[in-house]
């Protein structure tokens, strides 16, 4: 009898819960739910299954949807919140939080304590960042830039655009052309922008991931649409006038936070007075590791994400 209760309750459960999952898109594109379906179509669009949103969607109330999503990068109206959770040598982690995202903010006041680690197994196999962070005896790390995967095993093999690592560059897969990048020169300033192979030696960069877009250049605002980019789990890097390198990772993907759009970041980091600023790679590969724990709520029900590169925050004092 025992038996059979639960079976029933299980079956229950399981009924409930495809019942949900079934329903979940009507409610979503169908429902009075505004700006659920705004934030919805901009991220599903963005994703490996626009056509979601076209079997719910005419073309017209998407157009709609997409204008009134772009528009809708300017300050938000609700602060950003921010806690100091831990403090040590030269580093500040606070948690921060936005209107649908929550995430970790790590503030380190020596910008030459931020270097690119590389897979040891360059174009065969990627590491995760807890392992970038354990090989180079680092602090703390997050995801680096973007990458490729030529052969389809999805392991995090070959970075994409130009990598630099202590001055060399250690992969190129796009020759001289202009790609934007994630720099660092042998003075610790961040670049960002625009740049070429040529460019690495003419302006002494020592370390250097490909992705964009740039949020901030100079002080002025990046170029990019919101739309194009979608809400999701982020990873990002700024710098401000003092040097301080401010590191960025927000949850995405979940009922606590359902991540960060362009113009989120943008705004984020005008709020710690950045100057430059750049995001990395996302989704499934954001991450913060620091003390040999990932702090961060990873979006992958797997687990660490396989990476060709990191961006590590090596201990005080020492430079390799």
């Amino acid at each position: 009898m025992r038996k059979i209760r639960l079976r029933n309750i299980i079956a229950f459960f399981m009924f409930n819960l495809v019942f949900d999952v079934i329903l979940a898109p009507f409610i979503i594109f169908w429902g009075p739910f505004d700006a659920t379906k705004t934030l919805a179509v901009g991220s599903v669009l963005t994703s490996r299954h626009p056509q979601v949103v076209k079997a719910f969607l005419s073309e017209e109330e998407i157009s709609e949807i997409v204008n009134k999503y772009n528009n809708s990068d300017a300050a938000s109206s609700i602060p950003i919140q921010r806690t100091v959770s831990d403090t040590s040598a030269g580093i500040t982690i606070e948690d921060i939080k936005g209107k649908v995202f929550k995430g970790k903010v790590m503030l380190i006041n020596n910008p030459k304590r931020i270097k690119v680690a590389v897979t040891k197994e360059l174009e065969v196999t990627g590491e995760r960042v807890s392992d970038f962070v354990k090989d180079t005896g680092a602090i703390a790390g997050i995801n680096g830039g973007g990458f490729y995967d030529p052969n389809g095993a999805g392991n995090g093999a070959f970075p994409d655009g130009l990598t630099v690592h202590k001055g060399e560059i250690v992969h190129n897969n796009v020759g001289n052309k202009s790609i934007d990048i994630v720099a660092l020169d042998k003075d610790g300033n961040l670049i960002v922008g625009q740049m070429t192979a040529d460019d690495i030696k003419k302006k002494n960069i020592q370390e250097a991931v490909s992705f964009g877009p740039t949020l901030i250049q100079d002080g002025k605002r990046g170029v990019f649409q919101d739309f194009v980019w979608g809400a999701a789990p982020r990873t990002a890097i700024g710098q401000k006038a003092d040097g301080t390198i401010i590191l960025v990772v927000i949850d995405g993907r979940q009922l606590s936070s359902l991540g960060a759009k362009m113009s989120d970041l943008y705004n984020l980091f005008k709020e710690y007075d950045a100057v430059n600023a750049a995001n990395l790679d996302g989704g499934s590969s954001s991450e913060l590791v620091y003390n040999g724990k990932t702090i961060s709520k990873l979006w992958n029900i797997f687990g660490e994400r396989y990476l060709p590169t990191a961006i590590v925050v090596m201990p005080e004092g020492v430079s390799e």
